[in-house]
Formats: structure tokens, sequence, C-alpha cells
């Protein structure tokens, strides 16, 4: 048995690839414990570990001297305390899944000589994982063409992003093309950065789409809480067949269920969408300096199993006109179901895994 300690900020994007490694550490009978910051406890309350420690993390902004500085001593401070924490549960290997919130143990790790592993879930390395990919013993990569990653050639393995093992069981669920005269089943989630720009947009273009398609409509959509009341009057006021919740805890079994998903294009939503084989329409979180989540919709779109729409440029007139389109069309979404599917990697954690014993075991 080895001791592993995995590193994550406490967000789903970065928790659920730590979750899903941890899951299959623990079934090869290894002792897992998570490093991660304070955010853990909206996520984080279910996660197989020994124990979860937190440590302290910033993000610096070189755009003001004073929060640089007083991020800097943060990181600083998180340096020290994971330091301490390493020291005591003295772990074999550590695996790092990016977010500043990794910078502070996985460094600490290195300075004690203890193997790392650096997972990076998007098409971009980020820029923490940039930072520390000079520390690491292996990176891991979800994606084989990964932008700035090109100068770590050696020390690149494609393991793909890890999915919890509850999308791995609703991958079983094979997609079943809409029946002509049937219902439609279209899910809208967008994490909390992205739910308040859907709640705009897809009840208005639903609105606007024929009422004999309209009518069939089964949505299914994540808003935020102050959101709910205004979405449910808006789709009350179209006839149309809707659930609504601020967060769908069987998110992966709805995704299998659905014709049709409109999402964000995080690192986990695209495996998850990808692993279990579902068509999408990906909507790019704007405004990341790394344009991450649009080279993840761009990899997906490239294999046809999805359509990247521009926040920008979308509108509800532009969204009911491809919504028609799509729904319209069974046969299409099927196929990009298939596409989708094809570029899944449903053995991603048990890779990941493996490069993690490897790493326990000192070998490369």
């Amino acid at each position: 048995m080895s001791k592993f300690a995995l590193m994550a900020g406490g967000t789903g994007g970065h928790l659920f690839p730590a979750l899903a490694l941890a899951q299959e550490l623990n079934r090869r009978g290894h002792e897992i414990h998570l490093v991660t910051d304070k955010r853990v406890t909206r996520y984080g309350g279910a996660f197989p570990a020994r124990e979860i420690h937190v440590v302290p993390a910033a993000t610096p902004s070189i755009r003001n001297p004073v929060k640089f500085l007083k991020a800097g001593l943060t990181i600083m401070g998180g340096v020290s305390r994971a330091w301490g924490i390493l020291r005591r549960i003295d772990p074999d290997a550590v695996v790092g899944f990016g977010g500043y919130p990794c910078f502070p143990p996985f460094l600490a790790a290195s300075l004690l000589g203890v193997p790392g592993v650096l997972h990076e879930q998007n098409a971009v390395l980020g820029r923490a994982n940039r930072a520390l990919a000079r520390f690491a013993d292996m990176l891991a990569m979800s994606f084989a063409e990964t932008e700035h990653a090109q100068r770590y050639r050696l020390k690149k393995v494609v393991t793909g992003n890890p999915v919890r093992d509850r999308v791995i069981s609703a991958a079983d669920t094979p997609y079943t093309p809409i029946d002509p005269r049937g219902e439609v089943r279209l899910l809208v989630f967008g994490g909390s950065q992205g739910a308040r720009v859907f709640s705009d947009l897809v009840p208005e273009a639903i609105a606007l789409i024929d009422e004999p398609l309209r009518r069939r409509l089964v949505v299914t959509q994540q808003a935020r809480e102050e959101d709910l009341e205004r979405v449910t009057d808006r789709y009350r006021a179209a006839r149309v067949n809707v659930e609504l919740a601020a967060f769908f805890e069987d998110l992966p079994e709805r995704i299998a269920r659905s014709h049709l998903v409109i999402g964000r294009a995080g690192a986990s939503t695209v495996a998850e969408l990808t692993v279990i084989g579902r068509p999408a329409i990906l909507v790019p979180l704007p405004g990341s300096l790394d344009q991450d989540q649009r080279a993840n919709a761009l990899f997906v779109e490239k294999s046809g199993g999805a359509w990247l729409a521009d926040q920008a440029t979308l509108s509800p007139q532009s969204l009911a006109t491809q919504l028609h389109d799509l729904l319209s069309a069974p046969e299409r979404l099927a196929t990009a179901a298939q596409s989708a599917k094809a570029i899944g990697m449903p053995d991603a954690v048990s890779r990941l895994a493996d490069l993690a014993e490897q790493a326990a075991k000192g070998t490369s």
C-alpha cells in the first residue's frame, strides 16, 4: 500500500478529477489525503480521503502591487503550512490538479523530494501548472495537443481527464434518438459562472421555437437561486415542460437521458459529455486569459461531437434557430452523440492511477 496526497483547488473543475482518482486509488488499497483550500466545504464533503488538509492560497495579480505582495505572503504561508502537513503524513507521491491552491503544497512536496505528478484538465496548460511544471516528475495531459506544454514533451503522458464513478455508470446508457412524435429532452447547465447567461438566453430562445416542437420539449435547467422564479415564469408563459434547480446531484444521469445539452466547455463538462457520449452546444466562458474553454470546445467540435457558440454573438434568435435545426434532425444528433463518445476516455482514471503508482515507486 502507498500513501498519496492529492492537491486540488476547492471547486468542482479541479476536485471532480481528484475525486475520481481518489476512488480508484482507494480501490487499489492505497491511503489518500486531500490538500486543498477553504472552498472545499462546498464540494468536498464526501471526498474519500483519510484526512482533508486546508492550506492557505492566493492568486497573484501583477497589475496591483499591493495585492501581489499580499498574495505572495499568503503563498509563502501556504508553503510553510503544507511543508508541515507533508512531513507529518509522509506521502509516497503527490498528484496536483492545477489552480493556484495547488501551488503551495506541490512546491512544498518538491522541496521535500516527494515525487509529483501534475495533471492538466484543459487543452491549454494553466498558469499555475506552467509555474509548477518544472517541479513535476510527470505531466498527465487530458488532450494530446495541449497549448504551452510542448517544451515538456519528455515528461508528458496523455491520460485523459478522470471522471467520477457515477459518470462511468451513466455511460452505459445508450443514446436514444428523438422519436419524431415523442418528447425532446434538453439539458442546460453552466456552473456558477454560466447559469446566469443561460437563464437569460435559453428561455427566451425556446419561447421563439415553433409551437409543435416547443410542446414536445422537456427542459431540465440549472439556474442560480435568485433566478429560479423569473426563469420559471418565462417557461410557464411559453408553456414549456421544465424542471429547474440550483444544483443537480444526479447530473451524469441527466446527461445520459438527454437528447441535447447546452453548457459551458469546462474540462470536467467536456470529459463527462464525451465519456457518456451526448451532443452539445458548448458556450465557452468568455474573458479567460488563456481561452482554455474555447480550446476545449474546439477539440470536441472538430470531432463532430459538439457545436461551439460564442457568447458574444449568441442571441435568443440565433439560439432558437440552431435549436430548431438540431432538434428537427434526430439523425444529426445521433451522429454527433457517436462522435462525442468516440473521443471520450473512460479509462482516464485508470491511466492516471497507473502513473501515480509509478511515481510512488520512483519509476518513470
